[in-house]
């Protein structure tokens, strides 16, 4: 990926990015939940998480002990909150503890959370923090949590699909599909190595466009 060029502006235009699939969760729709700022948001939530509520941390900075026991208590508040189930659920993944993690991770993506779709997709991908490998269940939560625009997954389904992720799969990302999250991925202003990414996935794509 050192060789950095854009795919032809006539060819972007026919990509499209799929509307959600019947039986698909619905968009979610923060509104519906609780915004106030817990404990558990300040001491858990990711400083990527588009529907985060506080500044977030990163993985390295998560007191684990603490935001697993603040998750818990205001979870116990909320048990509804798929932003604290998702948080409670990184917590918990990243103190080694998948077996109760995944439950959290997996409600919050019920309920449509974009970052917990992310996030759960991606533990299955290649078992990581020793979760399940299952990389087509994998590639449907990405498609989720892409068709809700969040970048992580618009991108890393190209990358991912290129790597030859999902090539056991049935239902395999089609070359428009991807180049459309892609697409909506660019229009949300990335910062420059992203967009870097974007541009040498794009070129990868349009290479591949008689093979595929």
């Amino acid at each position: 990926m050192s060789n950095w060029r854009t795919i032809p502006v006539t060819l972007l235009c026919f990509a499209s990015v799929p509307a959600f699939a019947k039986g698909a969760p619905l968009p979610f729709e923060p509104a519906r939940y609780s915004q106030s700022v817990t404990e558990c948001d300040r001491l858990a939530g990711h400083n990527e998480d588009p529907n985060k509520v506080a500044t977030g941390v990163s993985e390295a900075k998560v007191d684990l002990p603490a935001a697993i026991a603040a998750c818990r208590v205001d979870l116990a508040k909320d048990p509804g909150n798929p932003r604290l189930q998702y948080q409670l659920g990184r917590a918990l993944s990243y103190a080694g503890q998948i077996d109760e993690a995944l439950p959290n991770l997996e409600n919050a993506s019920r309920l449509s959370y974009p970052q917990a779709q992310f996030v759960l997709g991606y533990l299955f991908l290649d078992g990581r923090l020793k979760a399940p490998v299952d990389r087509c269940r994998a590639l449907e939560l990405f498609r989720q949590s892409a068709a809700q625009q969040r970048m992580a997954a618009q991108i890393g389904l190209a990358a991912w699909h290129l790597d030859g992720h999902f090539r056991k799969c049935a239902n395999r990302p089609t070359r428009v599909e991807l180049l459309g999250h892609l697409s909506a991925a660019r229009a949300q202003k990335p910062k420059f190595y992203p967009e870097l990414l974007i541009e040498d996935l794009e070129r990868q794509l349009g290479a591949r466009k008689r093979s595929d």
